[in-house]
């Protein structure tokens, strides 16, 4: 069985100009598809189901590929190519990049998909202007680790499919629905449709873990140095506060986020 489809030598082969498009979110945007590096992500993809487009592996470093990697992907009908380590390099954003990338269409979920089924109440986490693509990649990565139903994203957040977003989320945007929305749409929709829109505040009167995340809770976490803004505040349900024993005033983004969505799974867990 051949398993690499054909070599790329030269950096100004026009597929791999395009590959190294994909590293800007212009380029993203334009062709509709963006880049997962090393073998994890691409591990990742392929047992989650996802299309991939191309696997492109660097020829000499074919050995440091999992055993039988090559063969899965052949056989979901994904396009193999060897490439030169110069070609390798202009398309990864890691200054080390592992042996392979591969090119995938951007995930086609809508707001639609977030709430889950019938079954158990919804748990969507809804982040409001997060710039830093390293936090929203851990958000995502702790909204996949508590079981939520689904990540929105509201307007002004960093790209989801910023490289450093999607080595943060460690193969975790495979595994639950994320959508692009407008929060001042979406947020009245969900509350009308009976969800509570809970947001962290320093002024908030309740602790986050007297609050009761047993229902529909949709989890809005803000920007990290302004927070919730204040046009999505205004349509918060509830406002809650983490409670803080030492002399810190708040906590990072990603890790106030986290809290608070580990309290939820706790308090959902103990109801089934």
């Amino acid at each position: 069985m051949r398993l690499l489809d054909s070599t790329i030598t030269s950096v100004h082969n026009a597929r791999v100009k395009a590959w190294a498009q994909l590293l800007d979110k212009k380029g993203r945007d334009k062709q509709g598809l963006f880049i997962i590096e090393g073998v994890h992500l691409i591990e990742e993809a392929l047992a989650s189901g996802q299309a991939i487009e191309t696997l492109v592996v660097a020829e000499e470093r074919q050995s440091e590929l999992p055993a039988g990697l090559l063969e899965q992907a052949v056989a979901a009908g994904v396009e193999c190519i060897a490439v030169t380590e110069q070609v390798l390099a202009k398309c990864t954003d890691t200054l080390a990049p592992q042996a392979a990338f591969a090119v995938l269409p951007k995930l086609a979920w809508t707001p639609d998909d977030l709430a889950g089924d019938a079954t158990a109440p919804s748990l969507v986490v809804v982040i409001d202007g997060i710039q830093d693509p390293g936090n929203l990649g851990t958000i995502i990565r702790s909204a996949d680790a508590v079981g939520a139903t689904g990540v929105l994203l509201g307007k002004g957040t960093v790209d989801l499919y910023n490289p450093k977003t999607v080595r943060s989320t460690m193969g975790s945007l495979f595994h639950l629905p994320i959508a692009l929305g407008d929060l001042r749409e979406e947020l009245p929709l969900a509350a009308g449709q009976g969800a509570a829109i809970v947001t962290t505040s320093l002024q908030g009167k309740a602790s986050c873990y007297d609050y009761d995340f047993r229902g529909h809770v949709w989890f809005v976490v803000g920007n990290e140095g302004q927070g919730v803004s204040a046009e999505v505040s205004a349509l918060a349900t509830e406002h809650i506060l983490i409670p803080m024993q030492g002399r810190a005033e708040s906590l990072n983004a990603a890790m106030a986020a986290t809290v608070v969505l580990f309290e939820a799974m706790r308090q959902r867990r103990a109801v089934k």
